[in-house]
């Protein structure tokens, strides 16, 4: 229990700290950010329950006014903007890359933490995020999809850097990889 607990709070933090890295604010009012990566680990490291709970915590602490996202946002302000349908579909894409990432045993670690991180972190977020920025801006579905195609390069890098990362953990240590377990 207090492993996970702490498991679930390093996750959250390297969520955070992937918000440090300098990020493009375009004028879309999403920034490109390495934060999707971290949502990524969570799902296909720690499994779904716990990665959606990590992603939660972060949620939970940006709500609460701290300035974890990219660019040092924060507070409730961050649910009303274009970004918050990618903010609220973070915890959602951790879990659907976990239960993806568990589903998919059969696979080499690094090929299912690849897909996972594909299907979770960019179809499963995409799908709220676009939604969200739909509304927020009152934008069709063409032209939200028109602005945010653009994101979708650097995120298949992000998958594929999960499912290099998370293949690099478990052979380094492969009980760290709770999703496989």
């Amino acid at each position: 229990m207090e492993r996970n607990v702490a498991l679930i709070a390093v996750f959250a933090a390297l969520i955070a700290a992937l918000g440090l890295m300098p990020n493009l604010m375009l004028a879309s009012g999403v920034p490109i950010t390495a934060q999707s990566l971290g949502v990524m680990l969570c799902g296909t490291v720690l499994g779904a329950k716990r990665g959606a709970l990590a992603v939660l915590l972060f949620v939970a602490l940006v709500a609460l006014g701290l300035p974890l996202l990219a660019g040092g946002r924060g507070g409730l302000g961050v649910f009303a903007s274009p970004t918050a349908g990618f903010i609220i579909g973070f915890p959602i894409a951790a879990f659907a890359a976990g239960v993806v990432m568990e589903q998919t045993r059969q696979l080499p670690v690094g090929l299912a933490a690849g897909i996972a991180a594909a299907l979770g972190g960019i179809l499963v977020l995409y799908i709220l995020g676009v939604s969200g920025f739909m509304l927020v801006l009152n934008k069709s579905l063409v032209e939200a999809l028109v602005i945010l195609i653009w994101y979708i390069p650097g995120d298949l890098i992000k998958a594929a850097l999960a499912g290099f990362i998370t293949a690099g953990l478990a052979r380094a240590r492969p009980a760290s990889v709770l999703s496989r377990r």
